[in-house]
Order: structure tokens, then sequence, then C-alpha cells
């Protein structure tokens, strides 16, 4: 079988290639370079170091190495997806269109074809059953990243694997260490997707530009000071405002009248909600049948904890509906579906 496995510096996916060595494969390595070093608000460009320590775990375990260039598709798909949805208000997520549109997407259309597999260093699981391949959620549910995943497409699920799943991150890292990798010790990532360090708000305000407007009270009207574009701010968000007798949320925007409303208070009742209206709702694997599900797990951003709810779908209106009432629902954001034992992602859809 041959493995095409990506690679970024970073210690999940150089520990993916050992474990794919064990497993009696000989992986061919990726790199996939995107390019931000002309974009004013990069700050920090990790792409020599990655390159530099992902070609010294090609040499030493004697894999193929290659470093693909996919710039030109990464901005006309997923930084196209950020920039318009900001515009219109809603909140992205360029990690998740990053999966579904870059590493099993144009990677694979231009360069993974020739391969039966597309490695990546997520924590997430595959099984396969007669119906085909699920994505299964990791051992280690802290840094389990299955949200990110829910939006790929069922075949692009059949082609992939992901050797470090079944680990806790400690025993990661242990094994980095065991083999002397050189990305043993580096914190993990916080830019977006593979990136590297960004200045969000001055990358927005580049391609978007700026529009002064109010900032007013939910409950009373009031105004309370000015924002300089509703796209800086989505639902829940709490710093960044320069409101005085905080704390301050964002709790509703007015895209057509440029507004944000604030509710005050470390827990706003206007914060919080049951309903979590749907669109495009995806299933990853299409064979399985759907049709009766009801209760469900999901998550609405990535983090450890699920949230028990039930999936609603009538006459065109597709929603969940939780258990208890849960804060920052953000049109635009994805809610991702998954079973009540918490081991299987199912799907996913558009909250708007």
């Amino acid at each position: 079988m041959k493995i095409a496995a990506l690679v970024s510096g970073g210690v999940d996916s150089s520990v993916s290639v050992p474990l794919l060595k064990e497993m009696g494969y000989d992986p061919h390595i990726f790199y996939i370079k995107i390019g931000m070093e002309d974009e004013p608000s990069f700050m920090d460009c990790p792409a020599e170091e990655d390159i530099e320590i992902t070609s010294w775990i090609a040499k030493k375990y004697g894999c193929k190495f290659d470093i693909v260039d996919l710039q030109h598709e990464y901005w006309s798909t997923v930084v196209k997806y950020t920039i318009e949805s900001v515009k219109q208000g809603l909140t992205p997520n360029p990690d998740v269109m990053c999966n579904l549109l870059i590493k099993f997407g144009a990677f694979n259309d231009r360069y993974g074809k020739d391969f039966d597999r597309i490695a990546t260093g997520h924590y997430a699981s595959r099984y396969d059953t007669a119906e085909g391949a699920f994505l299964g959620t990791a051992t280690d549910r802290i840094k389990d990243q299955t949200y990110f995943l829910g939006q790929i497409t069922p075949e692009q699920l059949a082609k992939a694997i992901f050797p470090i799943g079944h680990l806790p991150k400690k025993e990661v890292r242990r094994i980095a260490e065991e083999m002397k990798l050189p990305s043993a010790h580096r914190p993990d990532s916080q830019g977006i997707c593979f990136l590297g360090k960004i200045n969000y708000s001055d990358f927005i305000r580049k391609y978007v530009g700026e529009k002064p407007g109010e900032i007013i009270e939910l409950e009373t009207g009031k105004v309370l000071g000015e924002h300089k574009g509703f796209w800086f701010h989505t639902i829940g968000q709490r710093r960044g405002l320069r409101l005085g007798g905080g704390p301050w949320f964002v709790v509703k925007k007015d895209t057509v009248n440029n507004i944000i409303y604030v509710s005050n208070g470390y827990d706003p009742i206007a914060q919080y909600s049951d309903q979590i209206p749907l669109e495009n709702l995806h299933f990853l694997n299409v064979k399985h049948d759907y049709s009766q599900l009801d209760r469900i797990k999901f998550k609405i951003r990535h983090q450890p904890e699920f949230t028990a709810g039930r999936l609603m779908r009538k006459k065109g209106d597709i929603r969940i509906v939780s258990d208890t009432k849960i804060s920052g629902i953000a049109p635009g954001q994805f809610a991702v579906i998954y079973d009540e034992e918490e081991k299987t992602c199912i799907g996913s859809g558009v909250i708007r």
C-alpha cells in the first residue's frame, strides 16, 4: 500500500512517520507550503524550520520527501471562503475548510492520486464496516480533532489514515523523545491551519477594511461605544470591545446597519439558547441510514466536551435542539454531530 504522509514539522505529524514504518509502510513524506511571507500581518514564519525538521525525519527513516506549493489553491479556496464569510457577518473556520479543500482536497487532486492512503497527524481514527469508512473519535479526548474533520467527503475519509489517533498526547511526546525527533518539544501550533502565526485582525483589516459602527447594549438600547466593523467580532466574543464596566459579551450582530449588540455580566442570559438552526447537513458515510437519527451528541466549536441533544428535520427545517442551553452559537460556524456514545463523528452542518 502506497502512503502519502503529510508532515508539517510538528510533533504529531512527525511521530506518524515512525508509526507508519512500524506498520510496515514506506511513506512518501510531503510538506505542504502555503506562503504568507509577504503578508504584513505575518508575525513568525516557521516554514524554514518546519522544512528542515521534516527533511531530517525523511532522511532518518529513509523516506522520499517532497515540498509541494499549494499557495494558489489555498488563497482561491480557504482564504476566499474566510474573507467572504466575515464580510457577511459569519464566523468562518479556516481549519475545517483547510482539511476539506487542501489536505484531502487539492493535495490529493494534484499529488495524491498515485497513493492508496493519505496520512496526517490528526487526533482521530477511522474504522471500516460493510458500509464503508466511519470517522472515529481519538483516544485522547482533550486533543480529539474530529471537529476539524467534520466536513471532509466520504471519498476523502475512505483514503485517510490517522496513525496517532489511538495514542494520548503524552505518549506521542514520549515516542518523539525516544526517537530523538527534533520536534519532540515543539509547542503545539496556535496558528490558522498550517499558515503559522498571523495577526487575524490585521489580516481581515487588509482585505475587508474598516467601517465604524455603534456598540449597543441589547437590553437597554444604550449606545456604549464604537467598533471598527462588525466583521472583527463574533458571537460570544469578550475581548477587544474596549468598553468599561465589563465584562461585555457580543450577543448579536446587525450586519445591515453595522451594529454590534452586547450584554453585561459574566454569564448574560442573552448568550444562551437551546436552538441551533443548520443548513447543508453533511454525513461522512452516505451508505449508512441516518433517516431515523434522533438523539445525538454535538459540538459547535473545537473543545473536549460533548453536548447532548436531538437532531430535528421537519419540512426543510434542520436544527439541533440542545438538552441544555449553550452560549456562543455563531452563524457560519460548524456544528459537528456525534453518536450518543461519543465514538463516531457522524457529520456536520453550518449554523445559520
